[in-house]
């Protein structure tokens, strides 16, 4: 099965967030996308260009058109947030983004008509039934198909570091969880969500798609939800791993240390490095402790089983990222030391 990748310009950027619906009297999440999205579609059109039905009827998701910067992103996004906003207003329901609603019952909420959403229901049941979920992706380009499974691999070391800026679901059904990203566990029960399969390059990845839609384990490839997966329409490496993000700065910070990583690992696979590959067993154990403990975790540093504070690996590598390449100070796109 070949799987044609659109290989993007460089470092090219692209932020999807998940917008609940919260009644503003009750506080409780309530059906009212499909009204929004209808209301602010633009005539004559099939649908809003960026504005989008979710799984749940108390969700829209927003999302960028291609943006170079991150202030681009940001702005890109504040246009259609404001859309979203405006028609919620009309129907006494504001808008906000937590991984996880703090108290509403999953069980209580409407499902998306999309057909899509209907058909997930119908196969996956009450592990998609109960995904009561909000995160933020981020899409970053990348330059060819060859690049984009070392990219991921690469990536999967800061998983943690990910997850841990963005944890904010340690409430589920009113109950305190103990975690610091219950939501990262509930995605997970979905039998193709989780962490990358740790694949050796764009081969394996169509021979691996190949087997899961031939034995209609999937229909489409969008429907393997890794934390970090490639998206060959877009061209992109999506990281998937962030719970939902409550305000444009924390929106930011997260996507311009994404693009700032996968464009230094663009660029030393251009000079001939191989990228590093961790562990399964570390990315495994450094998820969990990020979706336990948040910014107060420690993670396994190295194979030999070093354990560094979380707080400490994620200044090490702000600092790490003020050293790359001179010539990366003229690229204006990767803020990372002044998004954060």
């Amino acid at each position: 099965m070949r799987i044609e990748f659109s290989s993007s310009p460089r470092a090219s950027l692209g932020v999807e967030w998940e917008l609940e619906l919260v009644d503003l009297d009750t506080r409780e999440l309530r059906s009212g996308a499909s009204e929004i999205l209808t209301e602010i579609r633009p005539e004559g059109a099939a649908e809003h260009p960026k504005a989008k039905h979710e799984l749940l009827e108390s969700t829209v998701e927003v999302i960028t058109g291609v943006c170079t910067t991150v202030a681009e992103a940001r702005a890109d996004l504040a246009e259609t947030v404001e859309q979203v906003r405006q028609a919620a207003a009309k129907r006494n329901l504001g808008v906000m983004c937590s991984g996880t609603h703090p108290f509403t019952d999953w069980a209580t909420q409407d499902i998306s008509p999309h057909t899509r959403y209907q058909r997930l229901i119908e196969s996956m049941q009450w592990l998609a039934r109960r995904l009561q979920i909000f995160g933020v992706h981020v899409h970053v380009g990348v330059r060819a198909p060859e690049k984009a499974i070392p990219i991921v691999n690469a990536l999967t070391q800061y998983i943690p570091h990910f997850l841990a800026l963005s944890a904010s679901s340690p409430y589920w059904q009113g109950k305190d969880t103990g975690l610091a990203s219950a939501r990262s566990k509930v995605f997970e029960g979905l039998p193709t969500a989780g962490l990358p399969y740790q694949l050796s390059g764009w081969d394996q990845f169509e021979a691996y798609m190949e087997t899961l839609i031939s034995t209609q384990t999937i229909q489409t490839i969008r429907e393997v939800w890794w934390d970090i997966r490639p998206h060959p329409n877009f061209g992109t490496v999506e990281l998937r791993i962030c719970d939902g993000l409550a305000t444009f700065d924390e929106i930011v910070g997260i996507a311009a240390l994404a693009q700032c990583l996968v464009e230094r690992f663009d660029r030393e696979l251009d000079r001939g490095y191989t990228l590093p590959l961790p562990k399964r067993w570390v990315v495994e154990e450094n998820k969990w402790r990020a979706a336990r403990y948040g910014l107060d975790a420690e993670i396994i540093a190295d194979d030999k089983g070093t354990v560094v504070p979380l707080k400490q690996a994620i200044s090490d590598l702000l600092e790490d990222s003020r050293r790359w390449p001179a010539d990366w100070t003229a690229w204006p796109s990767c803020p990372l030391w002044t998004a954060f």
